[in-house]
């Protein structure tokens, strides 16, 4: 049985037609598409033209003036007593005495007694010392007695004073007798200052910032009892910059005299409920910056905090946290401006009178 063959011209052709349209179908399709957004666009009309206009921004202007400028520096601080100290007892025993003062808050005043320990025993001490000043004097005076008569004696046998022998004189024995005369003495100072270190008085006018101790309580030397302030001048350290140093006119190092007084200082603090004031000066800088904030302390002075220097009764006490302000150095005939008229660190736009503004370059010599 002899097969046949499925091929044929008619298949080839179609087959050829098919491969055609895949080709060319895409491209035409392409072409169509591209016409048609190219008609679309010819037929949408051309936009309206309007002339731009050029409108003015609206702007704060503030008139500059001349006048002579005082500069001043703004800035804050923790009070700090210039004098404070812990009562350290020199001598042991039972406490005998509290004074009513010596609390916390407590004041009192130079001199006054603020602890005494139980005396008895110094008193004792003390008599006992000066039995053996008199005992040594006594034996001083004996000797003496002794070595006029032995040099009489001397000169009554005929014998020339020149070839007396010390011992004869008995010289080594007052010798004896006077140091121990000056031991004894000095034994009964050392009683005696025992005895008045049993009284601890206060060394200054101040405060009492704590109390460690109480009535019966038997201390020994060295132990913290409490810690005290002075009154009469409070310190405010205040952190300046280098800019802030030549604004007011110091130097690294400066201190106050007589002929060189420093800047005044006003200081500010709500206290009780209302804004009170104290001025000072400031009397020192440091000698060297912080290394790590690259600025130096500034101490303001304040005199009588307590009493002259306070403020409608309030004082500057330790502790509170006050803002300063530091009167500095006076600049004639500087343009005042607002701060917010500065523009970067060195420009000012100046409004003309035909509407436009300049920008200048100014010197800035202070701004807050």
């Amino acid at each position: 049985m002899t097969g046949k063959s499925l091929s044929g011209p008619h298949n080839d052709r179609g087959l050829a037609v098919k491969r055609i349209l895949v080709f060319i179908l895409p491209v035409l399709l392409l072409l169509l598409a591209v016409a048609g957004t190219m008609i679309m666009g010819a037929l949408v009309p051309d936009p309206e033209e309007k002339e731009s206009e050029i409108t003015a921004a609206p702007v704060l202007v503030a008139e500059a003036f001349s006048e002579d400028t005082r500069l001043s520096i703004s800035t804050q601080g923790e009070v700090r007593p210039r004098t404070e100290i812990s009562i350290v007892p020199q001598v042991s025993g039972k406490i005998a005495f509290i004074s009513p003062t010596f609390l916390e808050g407590g004041a009192f005043k130079q001199g006054d007694l603020l602890l005494q320990v139980e005396q008895r025993e110094y008193q004792l001490r003390v008599v006992q010392a000066r039995a053996n000043v008199a005992r040594a004097q006594t034996k001083l005076t004996s000797e003496k007695a002794e070595a006029e008569i032995a040099k009489r004696d001397w000169q009554e046998m005929g014998r020339e004073a020149t070839e007396i022998s010390a011992l004869a004189l008995r010289e080594p024995q007052l010798a004896e007798a006077r140091a121990a005369l000056a031991s004894a003495n000095a034994a009964l100072g050392e009683a005696q200052l025992n005895l008045d270190r049993s009284s601890i008085r206060a060394p200054f006018d101040g405060r009492v910032r704590t109390k460690k101790v109480d009535f019966g309580q038997y201390i020994t030397p060295g132990s913290s009892l409490g810690e005290i302030y002075a009154v009469q001048i409070m310190d405010v350290p205040l952190s300046l910059t280098d800019d802030e140093l030549g604004q007011l006119g110091l130097d690294v190092g400066f201190i106050e005299t007589e002929t060189n007084r420093g800047p005044e200082a006003i200081l500010t603090a709500r206290v009780a409920g209302r804004e009170r004031l104290w001025r000072g000066r400031v009397a020192r800088t440091d000698s060297g910056y912080d290394a790590k904030t690259r600025t130096l302390f500034a101490y303001v002075e304040v005199i009588d905090p307590y009493g002259a220097g306070a403020a409608n009764g309030a004082p500057l006490a330790p502790g509170l946290f006050v803002n300063a302000q530091i009167m500095g150095k006076s600049i004639a005939s500087s343009v005042i401006i607002p701060r917010t008229a500065l523009r970067g660190n060195d420009q000012v736009y100046i409004a003309k009178s035909d509407d436009t503004m300049e920008i200048r370059k100014v010197t800035v010599a202070s701004s807050d």
